[in-house]
């Protein structure tokens, strides 16, 4: 039997707790806080949950100290918080981004996109798990390495390789989850065609990656492959993504924006931007893109 992830509700009202719990409890392991002292208690539990949902407007702690309590330890940072809340505000959405929280959903929730959004969370909190171990496993003789380039077509792929390369980087564990999304990427949006739209419905239906594979059996998209280039020299190392597609508005990407606060996916290139490379850069249409690592960043 496979055990049920476990969900942290964290709220104050009585009755969103249960409409939570009957929502999530056919689906999820579910534990409840109800303050900000006990939430800090059970996430630090071994094991700790697998995704935290987050009331803001708490009396004593808020939300927001409860997040950045989270944060700082590292017994709990890496579980992903997902933001409940009435406010909409801009400046709160913000906040709430900056403090690491990557997910948000408004009351009143609407059970489809909860299920999306929290289902989406956890993947990409198991998928980074997953990465993070394998790139631990060394391979000395990576060292050596000065320069290679691979094609790369499907998610499999971008999984080996993210992993191999990322061993090659001192910053290996945060390097991995950057050229994962960089490359996924290329091959949903730049080679598959997969628009932004295309991947919220996708989430909600569950339907991502059996349409990311379907997409690859068909004539349109077969013969459709990435390239990634590794360079290392004395002053840094880089990586060199290159799809078939027309390219897209990048720059909207390159930090999380709050008005994608609520959606399920939109933040991974963000993401190796802000925490997995020292300069990432975008050229021409958006279908090159270079990701940089300084060696007074790597030493």
């Amino acid at each position: 039997m496979i055990k049920k992830q476990t969900i942290l509700i964290v709220d104050d009202s009585p009755a969103i707790i249960e409409q939570f719990t009957d929502l999530l409890d056919d689906r999820y392991q579910t534990k409840v806080a109800t303050n900000g002292t006990k939430t800090l208690k059970l996430a630090a539990a071994n094991p700790p949950p697998d995704l935290i949902l987050l009331d803001i407007m708490m009396p004593e702690m808020d939300g927001f100290d409860v997040c950045d309590s989270l944060k700082a330890d590292k017994r709990t940072r890496d579980i992903p918080v997902v933001f409940v809340t009435a406010k909409t505000d801009k400046e709160d959405i913000a906040k709430g981004l900056q403090l690491g929280a990557y997910y948000y959903l408004t009351k009143p929730i609407d059970p489809p996109a909860m299920l999306a959004v929290i289902a989406s969370a956890l993947a990409e909190y198991t998928t980074r798990q997953l990465l993070q171990k394998e790139v631990r496993k060394t391979t000395s003789t990576l060292g050596m390495l000065e320069m290679c380039q691979f094609r790369f077509r499907t998610l499999d792929e971008v999984h080996d390789l993210a992993v191999f390369l990322a061993k090659v980087c001192p910053a290996s564990e945060n390097v991995v989850i950057g050229l994962t999304e960089l490359m996924i990427n290329a091959v949903e949006h730049g080679n598959l065609g997969l628009s932004y739209e295309d991947k919220s419905r996708l989430d909600m239906e569950r339907q991502w990656t059996r349409e990311i594979e379907r997409r690859l059996t068909i004539p349109e998209f077969r013969e459709k492959s990435a390239t990634i280039l590794f360079k290392r020299d004395a002053e840094k190392i880089s990586f060199l993504i290159q799809d078939q597609g027309k390219g897209f508005d990048w720059e909207t990407y390159m930090q999380i924006d709050p008005e994608r606060a609520f959606d399920s996916h939109g933040r991974g290139i963000a993401m190796a931007n802000l925490l997995s490379f020292d300069k990432l850069q975008y050229l021409g249409s958006g279908n090159k893109v270079l990701a940089t690592l300084f060696t007074d960043s790597t030493s």
